[in-house]
């Protein structure tokens, strides 16, 4: 598979992980449409195994692999939702996997991740100490390395999502979903204007960790954010093959305050009765913060994740 998927790798990813991933609905609420002057169609991935879209792309790339491949397990760096995903994608196949885990990271989703049967490997809280990390479960293993965002195979099987939802709700006429590493937006991107190249793509980032939205501006990735925000699960960087796919597809970025963000969780928790992380509510944040983009609009929202610490909400 080249750098990015297509149309094709991304309806093999379906097939794929059929048997092992959730198609997860898709909900309404009256008094958000009403707030938001949109039709939002939210489309629940937090319902998804492992209670983030991640499963999609890791069972993808667990699932790509050979058997010999696969008799050495898989390894990633991962600060929650990308860890436990690809733990339970190796356990559907027998496999094992390695997650390295920055110090410092969400309690509740370290503790999913061992729960799910993988092998925990602490580092540095740098991206520097995470890679090198990688490297030597790598060398030690011979484990294949799924990289988080920056994988065609990951990326594929988070462009599933985008099938799906254009098959629930064949009248959208725009696709929101976050932004942090780029996997979940690139792998939309590609298969939704593979299918109706008028849909129009926006997406969500924390405004404490904007750098694609820089990187866009800018056209050239821009390194030197150092993400400040509650959104845990979108403080990494965009990844270079992503940041071409967004320019690519000409997604345009709305960013999000945290307040804005927490604000939406709310409002999520409240009118849909769903449990959502916050990163999962920046797209929600978008929508009410840009609401000329999207007025009278059928709007899909992808919620990416439920993995709440409960002792620890943002309000």
């Amino acid at each position: 598979m080249n750098a990015l998927p297509e149309l094709t790798d991304i309806r093999a990813a379906a097939a794929r992980i059929a048997p092992h991933a959730v198609v997860t609905p898709v909900l309404r609420s009256a008094a958000l449409d009403a707030l938001a002057g949109a039709h939002l169609h939210f489309k629940c991935e937090q319902l998804q195994r492992g209670g983030a879209f991640k499963f999609r792309g890791a069972c993808n790339a667990v699932w790509s692999l050979s058997d010999e491949e696969a008799a050495h397990g898989v390894v990633t760096h991962s600060s929650g939702n990308h860890g436990n995903a690809l733990a339970l994608a190796a356990a559907t196949r027998g496999i094992q996997a390695h997650v390295v885990v920055p110090e410092g990271a969400v309690k509740a989703k370290v503790d999913a991740i061992a729960r799910a049967g993988a092998t925990l490997h602490r580092c540095a809280p740098t991206q520097a100490a995470r890679e090198a990390m990688c490297a030597a479960v790598q060398a030690q293993t011979g484990a294949t390395l799924v990289h988080p965002y920056a994988d065609a195979r990951v990326m594929a099987g988070q462009g599933t999502i985008a099938l799906e939802l254009l098959r629930q709700v064949p009248s959208l006429e725009v696709i929101v979903a976050p932004v942090g590493g780029g996997g979940l937006m690139s792998g939309i991107a590609i298969a939704a204007h593979a299918l109706n190249p008028e849909l129009g793509l926006v997406a969500a980032e924390p405004a404490g960790a904007d750098d694609a939205a820089r990187s866009l501006a800018a056209n050239t990735r821009v390194t030197s954010v150092v993400p400040d925000t509650v959104c845990d699960g979108l403080r990494a960087l965009v990844g270079e093959p992503n940041l071409a796919a967004l320019r690519a597809h000409q997604v345009s970025i709305v960013t999000v305050t945290d307040a804005e963000a927490v604000a939406a969780m709310r409002l999520v928790w409240s009118e849909l009765k769903q449990v959502v992380e916050v990163s999962s509510a920046t797209v929600l944040a978008a929508v009410l913060k840009a609401p000329g983009r999207f007025a009278g609009r059928e709007v899909g929202l992808v919620v990416t994740g439920g993995n709440v610490d409960l002792d620890a909400l943002p309000w």
